[in-house]
């Protein structure tokens, strides 16, 4: 993905509000970020922009080779659909459905088949260690497996990229640690990784970090050594 002199004003006139200024920022296929910085210093307005979910003011985004920023909404969430997986710190999990259903919802709107969606939606839950739970619902779950079956969602198309937006914020250690394992784990099959976090034991392990403040990039630092998973020795 490349960003090319983006900004994102909200309002208009004298309450117009500059969220970010002249972003310019390319993440290459395969990469694991992190992106820091204060409250208010843009990071998740810079995600969502990212993840097809807002359109910047100003400015370029190129994902894949397609500038995504002037497209109208139903190409939009094509490319949302098919190219990205998201994670939120709230899990944004849908609590009328079972895990098992959640996990089927992006398949759904792609138009794959019912049995084919079912069967890949227990393989991912699988995946994250949760297949004692397809039946139950969001809320009998703890907040670490919530996340672990919003990553199993994430992946339900196979998507390249993977963002995420604080999620271990909800999480206690252990839960975070172990919903960091599955980003490490994604990133050494080869997928894009992108994770806005406040942690600063999370962002020392990754192998790049971009720090914003007041809507700009202040610090783009690359790690010559590969991500330490959380809990590893010597961590």
């Amino acid at each position: 993905m490349e960003l090319r002199g983006v900004g994102k004003v909200y309002g208009t006139a004298e309450a117009a509000l500059r969220v970010l200024r002249s972003v310019d920022l390319a993440i290459g296929a395969g990469e694991f970020v992190g992106i820091v910085g204060a409250s208010g210093s843009g990071k998740t307005t810079l995600m969502n922009i990212m993840g097809c979910l807002d359109r910047p003011t100003d400015g370029h985004y190129v994902l894949d080779g397609e500038d995504v920023s002037r497209l109208d909404d139903d190409r939009l969430s094509r490319v949302r659909n098919r190219s990205i997986g998201f994670v939120f710190q709230s899990f944004q999990l849908i609590s009328q459905l079972s895990v098992l259903e959640n996990v089927e919802v992006p398949l759904y709107y792609s138009q794959c088949p019912r049995t084919r969606r079912r069967a890949r939606a227990e393989e991912l839950l699988a995946s994250v260690g949760l297949s004692h739970r397809l039946r139950h619902h969001p809320a009998q779950l703890s907040g670490g497996e919530c996340q672990r079956v919003a990553v199993a969602r994430a992946l339900a198309n196979e998507p390249a990229l993977i963002l995420a937006d604080e999620p271990t914020g909800n999480l206690d250690t252990q839960s975070g640690e172990d919903v960091m394992q599955l980003f490490f784990e994604l990133h050494r099959a080869g997928r894009t990784v992108v994770i806005v976090t406040h942690n600063p034991e999370i962002a020392a392990r990754l192998p790049r970090v971009v720090e914003m403040r007041d809507g700009a990039i202040v610090r783009d630092t690359q790690r010559a050594a590969a991500p330490v998973a959380l809990g590893a020795e010597g961590a």
